[in-house]
């Protein structure tokens, strides 16, 4: 089975977790994709969607799904997201796509995150992929300095910019054993809007799918 198809497996695992008349929150990316595909099936019978990014705004209009702002709906019952590494633990690193802030406010915003991932992301230890941190742009040097003190390698994502107008950096080369405490000292530097660790709000359900089938780690 290839990684699209598995990605697509979990996605529709998801749609188990809606409801008829809930405001559903939606992340951002190629699995997220999938899910929101899902999604247009239930467009009569959701009330609305909060989304995290410019592009997944665009996709759910694109599948009739009326899109509003958080500011407006109050707490959401639900929020559906994938990740580019998972833990058995439910830590996740999120912002390969570099929507990793709106991301986090409608995570912190759900009563219940639900995370798809296809097997290929699950991990022991995160840090195999690059940690992405959005930084205000006049702070990305000060702030790279900082995480080299915290024994990564900071790249620059040249020539992009997030949907809130603000850079980021992927910091290689972390082995993350306590991504609770390291979420909390990125988060306090200077300059940074959020790190893309979520293990201070980490995800409720994570749905793995793999070729053996789908998965459903809960906490």
């Amino acid at each position: 089975m290839n990684v699209d198809t598995r990605k697509q497996r979990a996605a529709q695992a998801a749609t188990a977790f809606l409801r008829d008349g809930m405001t559903v929150g939606v992340g951002t990316g190629s699995t997220v994709n999938h899910f929101i595909a899902a999604l247009a099936g239930w467009r009569d019978r959701i009330a609305a969607a909060v989304s995290s990014s410019e592009a997944s705004t665009r996709l759910l209009r694109e599948a009739g799904i009326e899109v509003v702002d958080l500011n407006s709906t109050g707490d959401l019952e639900l929020y559906v997201d994938g990740a580019d590494e998972a833990t058995r633990h439910l830590h996740l690193i999120k912002g390969g796509g570099g929507a990793l802030t709106r991301e986090k406010i409608v995570a912190g915003a759900s009563r219940r995150f639900v995370c798809i991932v296809d097997d290929g992301k699950l991990v022991d230890v995160l840090g195999r992929f690059p940690l992405p941190v959005e930084v205000i742009p006049m702070a990305r040097s000060l702030v790279a300095r900082q995480l080299v003190k915290l024994g990564g390698q900071p790249v620059w994502r040249e020539g992009f910019v997030t949907d809130n107008g603000n850079a980021i950096l992927d910091v290689h080369n972390l082995e993350i054993l306590d991504a609770p405490a390291l979420e909390t000292e990125i988060n306090q530097l200077p300059g940074v809007v959020t790190v893309g660790l979520f293990a201070r709000r980490p995800a409720d359900v994570l749905i793995v799918a793999g070729d053996g089938g789908v998965e459903t780690i809960e906490r």
